[in-house]
């Protein structure tokens, strides 16, 4: 076991979560550079924590180009590693460094790509019934050849039928869904999709879409923009426990203005990934096959 461990070298700490260490490592035999997230289980009192047990078996099942890559798994006296596979930046960092360099945004055909790919990544998760539950800027590497690859499953959840009701400790406020703002008891696989919206946006802008402090005020951002919700576009939405009817009322705003580098094809795809009734949604298999994503399907 400490043979295992013992071939890589840690070069960098990448950074630091809730449950462990990242960091950048060398593979000292074959010179392979990887990721290495270090789990403390000692400080851990009900054992290992349910996060790297659901991260270890989604990653175990889940094969797919756009989906980091498990290498190894090694348990080591009071501490756990996952290694995978390494990527320069996340997409966060990516857009930090273009801003600094004067560019205010990624250039629309990396969007495109960068967006199928992250479809195909999560049409492939949700084929195998698994919502990721945190899909934010963050949570997505891109290495320099335009690659990108989806990671951190420590929320990933089986999705099953008959629906359950989950937990609301979910996805990070700025692209949390509205369903999950409002205390819906049963949720499934839009809220990935509102997530993906979210992120499409803020890759064309360079900015967060939806940028709240709290639960209400990042109701209120969406309210803002895409109109207060009723009855009518969102049926069942007074239900909802945490809906109160003294909400301010909102004029929805132009999308294609918000987002102003958004081709009408992009806009509308935008559209559909941020409608409020998770019903009616669009789905990550019906996005991939949007007009919007034309160019890449018949390249000139």
């Amino acid at each position: 076991m400490s043979n295992r461990l013992g071939k890589y070298e840690k070069l960098e700490k990448l950074g630091e979560g809730t449950y462990g260490v990242v960091y950048k490592a060398r593979n000292t035999t074959t010179n392979q550079i990887v990721a290495m997230k270090k789990i403390r289980l000692e400080t851990q009192e009900e054992g290992v924590p349910s996060t790297a047990i659901r991260e270890v078996a989604a990653l175990t099942e889940l094969k797919h180009p756009n989906i980091v890559e498990l290498i190894d798994i090694i348990h080591q006296n009071n501490d756990l590693y996952i290694i995978t596979e390494f990527c320069e930046h996340d997409l966060k960092k990516h857009m930090k460094a273009m801003e600094q360099v004067g560019q205010q945004f990624l250039h629309p055909d990396l969007v495109k790509s960068y967006l199928h790919q992250l479809l195909l990544g999560m049409e492939y998760c949700h084929s195998h019934r698994m919502m990721h539950r945190d899909l934010k800027p963050q949570n997505i590497l891109v290495d320099r050849s335009g690659n990108l690859k989806i990671i951190d499953f420590g929320l990933v959840r089986m999705y099953s039928i008959p629906m359950r009701a989950y937990t609301h400790e979910v996805v990070t406020l700025w692209y949390r869904p509205p369903e999950i703002l409002l205390g819906i008891k049963i949720y499934s696989l839009p809220v990935d999709v509102w997530g993906i919206g979210c992120i499409f946006a803020e890759m064309s802008n360079g900015r967060p879409f939806f940028k709240g402090d709290s639960e209400i005020d990042q109701l209120y951002k969406i309210f803002q923009i895409l109109g207060t919700p009723n009855e009518s576009v969102w049926p069942g939405l007074s239900n909802l426990p945490e809906w109160r009817s003294k909400y301010p009322n909102f004029r929805p705003q132009s999308l294609a203005q918000k987002c102003p580098n958004l081709d009408p094809a992009g806009v509308d795809l935008l559209q559909r990934m941020l409608v409020y009734d998770p019903a009616q949604r669009i789905t990550v298999k019906e996005a991939l096959n949007h007009p919007y994503f034309d160019s890449l399907r018949h390249p000139m």
